[in-house]
């Protein structure tokens, strides 16, 4: 398949920046176990653990407002220059996270500092999903959006296998001493150099045509901050609804079966600390793979089928091999139970950020795809490996984890079903080819 060269650097400036973004997310639950004895140590390792986790995710509190600030800033501004600050956020964040001294050294100012990281990290993230996710489908032709737009989550899941790769290596090759003592910093160190790479592709990515005239719009009253949330709150109701349903399943489904597992493969499952790392790099790999094909395939028989199909497999493959894994744990089972749930994830997750995009229209996209996005990620999925845990802690019961994602499936199922097929090659439209929802209308005080 041939894609002209601006397009490229679009996928390029979107994948890499995307994959930056999570990549520290995403490692700072892998090293959770870690960072609790470093930055929140107790007595009692459960707490620790449930005082890391929540930490994890306090940056989420923040996603909902850097998701209106920063989509709100995409719509008016232009994709290309909300992409360039949401990575300038996250690199100033990684370096917090890099270079804070522990507890014993500071105190108090340790784990506040590591908080203050956290926030912004959210604050950053908040914009990445809207503003990434609009500029790759709307550089893309008609018939090629579910491709275009599954680069998105395919640099997601570059990062979970980078950050599974650099998790198996500080944890294989330094001793447990030297890990708790520096080599837990490795991996942010490492991600801290990919941000001046992310912002300079970022900086020389062209600018979609739509965004462009966005600025001379906004000047004339068109998409003013006000006009732009009224909007996507008045006429855009039930594609908020729609696209918060389908993210609660996607951010449920992927903290807790990538990043809460390291913490219950040790905690729970008493595997070695590497082996969970080892899994999700293999597992990783697959679901890159797979991602931008099952994104093809939606553009050729529908969104709906292959995410309806995923998210069925799910509900009826979680609690069998849950018991399997339990029954006998053992890095191979793991493995096994992993390699399954990677390819129904690459199926889910292949069409979803196209699937999501095409519910709004453009002048809109970004600030509608960002609120429901990191709402559902706040309220859900960000705080789901602290629930996991707690629930596992105070009931025992080790099957919590497939009774948490089977629930957030249900719910995916119930929003698919209300969406409106939007794959051009099965007739479906997305929301720029078709009259706009209308708006309430105008009440005056005499009325």
């Amino acid at each position: 398949m041939s894609i002209p060269a601006p397009h490229r650097r679009a996928i390029v400036a979107a994948t890499i920046g995307n994959a930056f973004e999570w990549y520290d997310f995403i490692v700072f639950g892998f090293l959770s176990v870690i960072i609790a004895r470093q930055f929140f140590p107790t007595t009692d390792p459960t707490t620790s653990a449930l005082l890391t986790t929540a930490s994890f995710g306090s940056a989420f509190l923040m996603r909902p407002i850097g998701g209106i600030l920063i989509g709100l800033y995409a719509d008016r501004v232009g994709r290309k220059a909300a992409l360039s600050l949401v990575i300038l956020l996250m690199t100033i964040a990684s370096a917090i996270m890099a270079f804070t001294p522990s507890y014993r050294s500071i105190g108090i100012a340790a784990p506040v500092l590591i908080v203050l990281a956290r926030l912004l990290q959210g604050l950053s993230a908040g914009g990445e999903f809207g503003s990434a996710t609009s500029m790759l489908i709307e550089h893309a032709p008609s018939a090629r959006r579910g491709f275009y737009g599954s680069w998105q989550n395919f640099g997601q899941f570059c990062a979970a296998v980078v950050a599974a790769a650099m998790g198996a290596l500080v944890t294989r090759s330094l001793s447990p001493e030297a890990l708790d003592a520096w080599g837990w910093r490795i991996p942010f160190v490492f991600g801290l150099l990919i941000g001046p790479v992310g912002l300079y592709i970022r900086t020389r990515v062209p600018e979609v045509p739509a965004a462009v005239a966005k600025p001379a719009i906004a000047a004339a009253g068109g998409t003013g901050t006000a006009s732009v949330l009224r909007d996507v709150f008045s006429r855009y109701r039930g594609a908020l609804l729609i696209a918060f349903g389908l993210t609660v399943f996607s951010s449920v489904a992927q903290y807790v079966l990538n990043v809460y597992l390291p913490i219950y493969a040790v905690q729970q499952l008493k595997l070695r600390i590497d082996a969970p790392f080892i899994v999700l790099m293999f597992t990783g790999t697959a679901r890159m793979a797979l991602i931008p094909l099952f994104g093809l395939l939606s553009d050729r028989v529908g969104r709906k089928p292959v995410m309806g199909a995923a998210m069925t497999g799910y509900v009826l493959t979680l609690y069998p091999l849950f018991s399997w894994l339990i029954a006998e744990p053992s890095l191979l089972r793991l493995l096994a139970v992993e390699t399954v749930f990677a390819v129904l994830m690459a199926a889910a997750f292949g069409p979803a950020s196209t699937a999501l995009a095409e519910l709004f229209p453009s002048r809109t996209r970004a600030t509608g795809l960002s609120i429901s996005y990191n709402l559902a990620n706040t309220l859900f999925g960000g705080v789901s490996p602290f629930l996991v845990a707690w629930l596992v802690a105070i009931t025992g019961n080790k099957m919590m984890p497939s009774h948490f994602v089977t629930v957030a499936a249900l719910v995916g199922l119930l929003a698919l079903w209300a969406m409106r097929e939007s794959a051009p090659a099965v007739g479906g439209r997305d929301a720029d080819d078709v009259p706009e929802a209308p708006a309430p209308p105008h009440r005056t005080p005499s009325s």
